[in-house]
């Protein structure tokens, strides 16, 4: 029988107020990056994307838990599972002690697997938590645990999708895109770096396979925004350039988040990069001084310069606490980068990290503090990047964290709040591209401005309550010059713009009295034999009966929106068509699974009759949604199945 798994995250609550480190919580931006920023901060819950991957990828029936509190989680362990794994930092070290310690209490046969990046700690200090512990990559790993047959990359690729709200309102979908893992610059802080031995892993190896996912994510959502999660995804410049030939072709304007270096981008004209739909970059500025390789190239300033002309935003990453710093070298550092005013900032500690060429320096010189050096649990509860861990030539702890306390604000009261910076940053790129020669350029000009005419609502709520004069004159000044630019607001958007300080108002709220700061569990079952997915072997059967040289299927279990999707390639005869149409029959009869049926790519040059599918579909037209192909309406089997079964809008 197959093992059973459960992959689980620590338990909620989490946060300062819980005891944990400062940036510790379920987001990144509003804990991190716009931390001073308050009611002005934009909102995604972060889930641990690696367990919903892996759990994709086994053959084994699995359950995933994003945030469980300590109940839903004790009444998970009851239903027994054989492995169980759990997630976790080295700064949330303490709560995958308590974590354990319910699993062994609830579920004391089971065994238990640590991954995450706290593994970056020795056996000597994890062993007593664990049976297995992951330090690679986790499909290889849980696949060769459970005793599954190795399966080759690129692997099955779930789609997961986060939204970004501003003042609790819903503005964008981002579809995750996991393109690898490592990075071979090797910053000698770098934990993601060291973790994977200065290796690349690249988890979609081709620029198609990359398009491929997208793809996906449009055929679900066609509004969706994307995030390729891979450390330096410009440096392998044959795959960009691959993945640029596929959106060239593809045709669709895209809006894509990545993060590379100066190192990397100094590959590429700005041009090329638009035309690979990409947007937005997280660079690393450290420090002018801090001369690591990956900053070899062109000028950060030339760089940061002309993105923000051309629309694409940046997320610039600073750090304080380089030897060579002192206060009025960081204050010298941060004016410049001020100057080139960033759509986004991060100003984080110099932190030694085990495994990071960093940390052993610091061990072997005796530069951790004395405090942290006798109390490894406290070391590891408080690097989180916001604490000053090591002695520093010219600083006290203090003086550090209060110049990284300082960054943070100057960042805000001078540049003002980030959604605001953005929006400049897009009005500057629809103004270039829109007389641009190139035809995939102007159609960018035209989506920002569509993207711009969204956000009309929110510039109210920033003239009146900005962080300060100049920054709220600024906010009313770029106003202006977006209405000019689009034409003046309506008066549904005029109506709107009263409705966001109203939502601005009670977001301040919530933040100042802890209200609504948690997420709710996210609950996902992978080939679990419950009554919604009792026909999953039925599902990927139909994959291997029905394919032929000419007519191919494929099976996609979206376990998380709880419905299968099927993607039909190729030429379908009317025999093929009776017999997928049975399949299907037999699946849906034995299951409460909705069914997508993706016929964008059939080859309807060569479809005559799709009656018998029709036939053998209809009594369970109201679960099926069809993705059609963009032909004429005259086409007559596309006239027929449209007016049986609903278009699929995601």
């Amino acid at each position: 029988m197959s093992k059973k798994v459960l992959l689980t995250s620590v338990c909620r609550p989490m946060g300062p107020q819980y005891g944990d480190a400062s940036s510790v919580g379920y987001e990144l931006l509003h804990r991190q990056v716009t931390r001073a920023q308050g009611l002005f901060s934009p909102r995604t819950v972060n889930v641990h994307f690696s367990l919903e991957y892996i759990a994709e990828n086994l053959d084994a029936p699995t359950v995933v838990l994003q945030y469980p509190s300590k109940r839903e989680l004790i009444r998970e362990l009851k239903k027994g599972y054989d492995y169980i794994g759990v997630s976790f930092l080295m700064a949330v070290m303490h709560k995958m002690k308590e974590t354990v310690a319910l699993i062994r209490q609830y579920s004391p046969r089971s065994q238990i697997v640590l991954g995450g990046y706290g593994t970056v700690l020795k056996d000597e200090v994890l062993k007593p938590y664990a049976d297995h512990i992951c330090r690679e990559e986790g499909v290889a790993f849980f696949r060769r645990l459970l005793g599954e047959p190795a399966v080759s990359m690129p692997y099955k690729h779930p789609l997961i999708v986060s939204w970004l709200k501003v003042f609790g309102w819903k503005v964008s979908g981002t579809g995750k895109i996991f393109a690898g893992l490592g990075c071979p610059n090797g910053c000698d802080f770098c934990c993601t770096s060291h973790f994977f031995s200065r290796k690349h892993i690249k988890l979609l190896p081709e620029g198609k396979d990359i398009y491929a996912v997208i793809e996906r994510y449009l055929d679900m959502d066609p509004s969706l925004v994307f995030l390729i999660l891979d450390e330096d995804f410009l440096l392998n410049k044959k795959r960009a350039m691959a993945f640029r030939d596929c959106v060239i072709k593809g045709g669709k304007t895209l809006s894509i988040f990545a993060f590379s270096s100066v190192k990397a981008i100094s590959q590429y004209t700005v041009e090329e990069i638009l035309e690979m739909g990409i947007d937005g970059f997280w660079i690393g500025y450290e420090g002018t001084r801090s001369n690591y390789a990956k900053q070899q190239g062109r000028p950060v300033s030339e760089i940061l310069t002309e993105f923000r002309e051309h629309g694409i935003l940046a997320l610039t990453s600073m750090i304080v606490g380089f030897d060579y710093q002192n206060q009025e070298v960081v204050a010298k550092e941060l004016d410049g980068l001020m100057k080139l005013k960033p759509a986004l900032a991060q100003f984080l500690i110099y932190g030694p990290v085990p495994g990071t060429p960093f940390y052993e320096r610091i061990i072997r010189q005796n530069l951790l503090q004395d405090v942290y050096t006798k109390d490894m649990d406290l070391f590891y509860r408080r690097a989180d990047g916001f604490r000053t861990m090591i002695k520093h030539p010219n600083l006290s702890p203090e003086a550090i964290e209060e110049i990284q306390r300082w960054c943070f604000q100057e960042d805000f009261q001078r540049l003002g709040p980030s959604i605001y910076r953005v929006l400049e940053t897009r009005l500057l790129g629809c103004q270039k591209l829109r007389n641009s020669p190139n035809l995939l350029l102007r159609q960018k000009s035209a989506y920002l401005a569509k993207e711009l005419r969204a956000a009309y609502p929110v510039f109210l709520a920033g003239r009146m309550l900005g962080p300060n004069a100049a920054v709220r004159r600024w906010i009313g000044d770029l106003q202006q010059r977006i209405h000019a630019e689009l034409g003046p607001p309506t008066v549904t958007e005029r109506f709107k713009s009263g409705l966001a300080v109203g939502a601005a108002l009670w977001t301040a709220l919530t933040l100042k009295l802890d209200l609504f700061q948690h997420p709710k569990l996210q609950r996902t079952a992978y080939r679990t034999p419950g009554s919604r997915w009792s026909a999953f072997d039925l599902w990927e059967e139909i994959q291997r009966k029905v394919s032929s040289p000419d007519f191919s299927i494929q099976v996609e279990l979206q376990h998380a929106r709880k419905q299968v999707w099927l993607r039909l390639e190729g030429a379908l005869s009317s025999k093929d068509a009776e017999g997928l149409g049975q399949r299907i029959r037999d699946s849906l009869a034995r299951s409460k699974s909705r069914l997508v049926l993706d016929l964008k790519r059939l080859h309807w040059d060569k479809v005559d009759d799709l009656r018998p599918l029709r036939e053998k579909l209809t009594d369970y037209r109201s679960r099926i949604r069809l993705v059609l192909p963009k032909l004429s309406a005259a086409h007559p089997e596309i006239i027929l199945l449209a007016s049986m079964f609903h278009h699929y809008r995601g």
